[in-house]
């Protein structure tokens, strides 16, 4: 299935988006943070998941080829928001969203207050599951240093062994890692503003005693059906999150991948695209084919 690129705007933004396959209802594929784009996490993805319904995979904003507005908040909030918009720009009153890392925690926050516009509901190493940080206090004050980030995009854009060191952080098998990957991460590093959304989002999201936004709390009256893919050895999201997050959640299902990071759709793409459109294609609870 052949996949195009679109360019629109929505909330004012303009979007580029790859779009591919025909039929309803439709899947939205959302990136993750960091050197993050639709190409990165969803690009291999798109066509096999495409041959039943439309598959459509943006850049947030502040990503990839998607704009860079100077005033955005970029934190949860905002990007519950532009997701909205996008929905509507795309002309999509529903949609199955599948959700990696930042992405997930967009799609759960949608989900939870506008459970009407979201069929089914997929959480790849999803963020908003809990409130620790990272590495803790000293992940928190890396995180909010605009200093730190400077100095990261900076070897990231210079050094492959830097790229290669920062990857170990998300994945854990080093196959994964091919040249195509870091030529394609030091290509989005070098992009004009890369990194600045991301500082954004961390100094919003991240406090001294805790990640702001914490959904957990919320999890058992999610109203629509989900699928939890979560790496047993993800260093960003622990899979405990997850492990929870499924006895929370009524209606949910649990896969855990042994052995793989937090960046699953690519350390194990083929697994969690089966995954996916499995539960995808899935009859509605009613019994009727969707």
């Amino acid at each position: 299935m052949s996949v195009r690129e679109l360019h629109l705007r929505a909330g004012g933004v303009g979007v580029r988006c790859l779009a591919a396959g025909e039929g309803e209802p439709a899947a939205v594929l959302l990136h993750g943070a960091s050197l993050d784009c639709a190409d990165l996490s969803f690009g291999h993805l798109i066509g096999p998941l495409s041959g039943r319904r439309r598959v459509y995979a943006p850049d947030w904003p502040g990503y990839g080829g998607s704009e860079r507005p100077p005033e955005a908040a970029y934190d949860l909030a905002y990007y519950e928001r532009f997701l909205e918009r996008l929905l509507d720009a795309l002309g999509l009153e529903r949609a199955d969203l599948v959700g990696l890392s930042l992405g997930g925690g967009v799609a759960l926050s949608l989900a939870l207050r506008e459970p009407r516009r979201v069929r089914r509901l997929v959480l790849a190493g999803s963020y908003g599951l809990g409130r620790r940080v990272p590495w803790g206090p000293l992940g928190a004050a890396l995180g909010r240093s605009a200093l730190a980030a400077r100095l990261a995009y900076g070897l990231m854009r210079r050094s492959r062994p830097a790229l290669r060191l920062g990857l170990r952080n998300v994945v854990c098998d080093p196959a994964a890692v091919t040249e195509e990957l870091l030529e394609e991460l030091a290509r989005q590093a070098a992009l004009p503003g890369a990194g600045r959304a991301f500082l954004a989002f961390r100094r919003s999201e991240v406090g001294w005693r805790g990640l702001r936004s914490d959904l957990s709390g919320d999890l058992h009256r999610l109203a629509v059906p989900t699928l939890l893919v979560h790496g047993s050895r993800d260093r960003i999201v622990p899979a405990g999150w997850a492990v929870e997050a499924h006895r929370r959640i009524p209606r949910s299902e649990l896969l855990i991948l042994e052995g793989c990071g937090h960046w699953v759709p690519r350390e194990r793409p083929e697994e969690f695209s089966r995954a996916v459109e499995r539960f995808l294609s899935r009859p509605d609870p009613a019994g009727r084919p969707r």
